[in-house]
């Protein structure tokens, strides 16, 4: 019988479906505000897989909008109350439950000292919506497996939708009206070449760059939580700052390269880590002969990541049970995590 998180991550599309329907609308609306109150500085407030959704929002709003994002330690504001003038900017929470008292707390702060507050959360009834001005659904639907996949999808698809309507990116909002379909083809790539290299794997570096890193960064958690193994996540423009001391003969690493212009210094670092030994796993588009995992590509670049994490989590959860494990009771976790 098939995984819950096998399952929940082949629902992604239907998912991505949904908040079109559910969510679009409103997107639409704040984006209009954000328009004609234009914020000089966002910040970000999540943790876990929402934390790596909200790398992927601080890229794609600076790269698209020219607005700056920081990603914002929540004792700041929990622990130190710290007095951050942030009158006019825009704060975002990403978050699948809402629940975390660190999240509530830390954006019913930045509201009381002026910011634009915006929950992007998958229980829109959560005490963090109401904590917000502003609560979009993600409309991703009830997640009974511990490792999140459908709603991290849905939290990128949510992000994307955002910066699309802020910048009334026209090419972008189509791109992501067939995004569906193109998640439906990226869950039927066939990964399994990685299978035999990592049913046995004690450790491996993910690597990505630009809006690719933070599919890197959920890919190393998904490898932790799930497949029991020691996994880190890097830029590729940072690996030879010292984490290159670390690869032998043999050590596996997993190579995000979707389109954009960091994709070709990426497959020479992926051409380079083959020369040394490493057993390196390529994802890339069908168009690069050297790929060992194929991407599915969206109608727009900047969606490639999501495409590629679909994949990616499909492979997970059939790596997980290669290796005796069950991706849906991933050891001394639940689903709700509450920090202060």
């Amino acid at each position: 019988m098939a995984s819950l998180m096998l399952e929940e991550a082949l629902s992604a599309p239907e998912a991505v479906a949904a908040q079109h329907m559910y969510s679009d609308e409103r997107l639409s609306v704040l984006a209009r505000q954000l328009a004609q109150r234009p914020p000089k500085l966002a910040l970000t407030v999540a943790r876990g897989s929402s934390d790596h959704a909200a790398n992927y929002f601080a890229y794609l709003t600076m790269q698209r909008l020219g607005v700056p994002v920081v990603s914002l330690p929540m004792s700041l504001m929990t622990l130190h109350r710290a007095p951050l003038a942030v009158d006019g900017a825009l704060a975002v929470a990403l978050s699948q439950s809402g629940q975390s008292p660190d999240l509530v707390d830390t954006m019913a702060a930045l509201g009381a000292a002026g910011a634009t507050t915006v929950a992007l959360v998958n229980k829109p009834d959560s005490p963090l919506s109401e904590a917000c001005e502003w609560a979009v659904p993600l409309a991703a639907g009830a997640e009974r497996s511990v490792a999140a996949t459908k709603s991290y999808i849905a939290t990128l698809a949510a992000v994307a939708r955002l910066v699309a309507h802020w910048g009334n990116d026209r090419a972008l909002l189509a791109a992501l009206e067939t995004l569906p379909e193109r998640l439906a083809d990226a869950a039927e790539q066939d990964w399994s070449a990685a299978l035999p290299v990592l049913k046995d794997a004690e450790r491996i570096m993910v690597v990505g760059r630009g809006l690719g890193f933070a599919v890197a960064l959920e890919a190393a958690l998904k490898f932790k939580e799930t497949c029991a193994i020691q996994a880190e996540a890097f830029s590729s423009a940072e690996i030879k700052h010292g984490p290159m001391a670390l690869i032998d003969e043999g050590y596996p690493l997993l190579v995000f390269a979707p389109r954009g212009p960091e994709q070709a210094g990426i497959l020479a670092l992926a051409d380079e880590m083959r020369g040394r030994g490493a057993r390196v796993l390529l994802v890339a588009p069908a168009d690069v002969a050297g790929r060992d995992l194929t991407l599915a590509t969206a109608d727009d670049a900047v969606l490639d990541p999501l495409t590629a994490i679909q994949s990616f989590y499909v492979m997970a959860a059939h790596l997980a049970e290669a290796r005796g494990l069950n991706p849906d009771a991933p050891r001394h976790l639940q689903k709700v995590t509450c920090t202060l």
